[in-house]
């Protein structure tokens, strides 16, 4: 009877060790489960937010779930499948979007990795990848000082004319080009007319057909062109008139017609131009090749 009940016994403690072993088991598991799903939301959430129900998106979160399962099978630590996931992804938008390194870092910012904080590496569309300390603008503006002391280092063109290129639609090189070849041109700014001008308001200022004598393809843009031209330095408005006889063909124009239609009784034009700055007119001299 001893016997049995010491059977009984090593029996009942196998049972209760075997249960403790599937418990820590089912545990790390479920540790592991959730793990790999946070990741899953993390991959998805960055392909999908670079480009929202595209094939480029399916195609991503297929190859980051390979990556992620991958990881957990050869039974890698957390911070090693969230750096390889972050791999992935940025394998993938190269290929697929044929950008630089730098680039893929803008787009998928980043998936937390084993650098830091998952708060610091939150996953984000279009942010800033670097923000320069006081110390470094002030040892960059005296480099500059020094190369303006340094009788042997030379500047062909200005350091602005590459980025400002790189902020110029099509269309708005045509803009320019045209300004470059025929001056000024007239523009128009339609008010309200009060006696002695008092109460005024402008109903739509700087009214211009440049866009469309210089021929751009999306005349619908041409207000916009004209914002990012002005932002850039190359164009300005001036007070100062051109020809009379020029404003006639301006303000038959439809744009024109509507504004003064809006503007009510006896409506007032005001004539001015538009004109390249001295900045624009030198950019237009480096960058483009103008007939005489």
């Amino acid at each position: 009877m001893a016997e049995d009940r010491t059977g009984q016994d090593v029996a009942r403690a196998g049972s209760r060790t075997v249960e403790r072993s599937s418990d820590v088991e089912q545990r790390q598991i479920s540790n592991e489960a959730r793990l790999i799903r946070g990741v899953f939301r993390a991959a998805g959430l960055a392909a999908n937010s670079v480009v929202r129900g595209s094939q480029w998106a399916v195609n991503t979160s297929y190859e980051v779930t390979k990556e992620i399962t991958q990881a957990a099978l050869e039974g890698e630590s957390s911070a090693d499948i969230a750096e390889r996931t972050g791999n992935a992804l940025r394998s993938i938008a190269r290929s697929a979007l044929g950008v630089t390194e730098g680039s893929v870092r803008e787009i998928v910012s980043y998936v937390p990795t084993s650098n830091g904080p998952a708060a610091q590496q939150a996953i984000g569309l279009g942010a800033p990848l670097h923000s320069a300390s006081i110390d470094e603008l002030r040892r960059r503006g005296d480099a500059l000082l020094a190369r303006s002391a340094d009788v042997y280092f030379s500047e062909d063109v200005h350091p602005a004319y590459d980025r400002i290129l790189d902020e110029l639609a099509p269309d708005e090189a045509r803009i320019l080009r045209f300004m470059a070849l025929n001056g000024p041109q007239p523009s128009v700014d339609v008010r309200t007319n009060r006696p002695l001008g008092i109460g005024s308001e402008l109903v739509t200022g700087d009214l211009t057909s440049v866009p469309e004598q210089a021929g751009v393809r999306y005349p619908d843009r041409s207000r916009t062109y004209q914002i990012n031209l002005n932002r850039l330095g190359l164009t300005l408005t001036s007070d100062d008139p051109v020809v009379l006889s020029r404003y006639m063909v301006l303000e038959v124009q439809p744009e024109v017609e509507a504004a003064l239609k809006k503007a009510g009784r006896a409506p007032k034009i005001v004539r001015k131009s538009l004109r390249l700055t001295e900045f624009g007119e030198d950019f237009c001299r480096t960058c483009f090749t103008i007939g005489s």
